[in-house]
């Protein structure tokens, strides 16, 4: 199944890692983010990076944060969702073992749903599904109140959970430990 638009989210501060995470090399690509993007390449026609600025090289496809002084996932929602008139799969580059057929199965509904999210018998991922463009809006409002848990826009949507059983493919990079465990993909 091909899907039209996927957006890696790769602005946040890595404060956790002591250096900005998406840069991290991962196996035989140059960063952990062109690891994604070659992945996600595969079932989607067109793969985005949400960033402050341009730092990948090779260059990828680049939507930038309206605002560069603030770190907020309200605000990436905000200003990539103002960008299509179709729904958007958007992932975290520190989440690589995301199984595109989870992707596909969430896909499924996003037609339907403002929003479509995994959740495991421990989290509901907020950052990872499909998001529709009705909901940039609502995200602008919120980053405007300096709201900025996704939660929040959550609430007021019409929100499709899907339950995924191995919690290991939302396995997220935030520390030195993570990434040497993802490296190794023994976690």
């Amino acid at each position: 199944m091909i899907f039209e638009v996927c957006v890696i989210l790769a602005g946040g501060k890595s404060s956790r890692m002591g250096r900005d995470k998406t840069l991290l090399p991962f196996g035989n690509f140059a960063t952990l983010t062109h690891f994604q993007a070659h992945k996600l390449s595969k079932i989607f026609k067109n793969v985005y990076v949400s960033s402050k600025f341009d730092k990948f090289n090779p260059p990828l496809n680049l939507i930038k944060d309206e605002n560069l002084d603030i770190f907020s996932p309200m605000l990436a929602l905000s200003s990539i969702l103002k960008n299509f008139n179709t729904s958007v799969f958007i992932i975290p580059a520190d989440m690589p073992f995301v199984k595109l057929s989870t992707i596909e199965e969430l896909g499924k509904y996003a037609d339907t749903f403002d929003a479509v999210i995994p959740k495991d018998s421990r989290y509901r991922h907020s950052l990872c599904g499909f998001f529709s463009p009705k909901l940039a809006l609502k995200a602008d409002v919120l980053y405007k109140k300096d709201e900025h848990k996704i939660g929040l826009l959550l609430n007021d949507a019409r929100v499709k959970e899907l339950f995924f059983d191995d919690e290991s493919e939302f396995f997220n990079i935030n520390n030195p430990n993570d990434y040497e465990k993802a490296l190794s993909e023994n976690f």
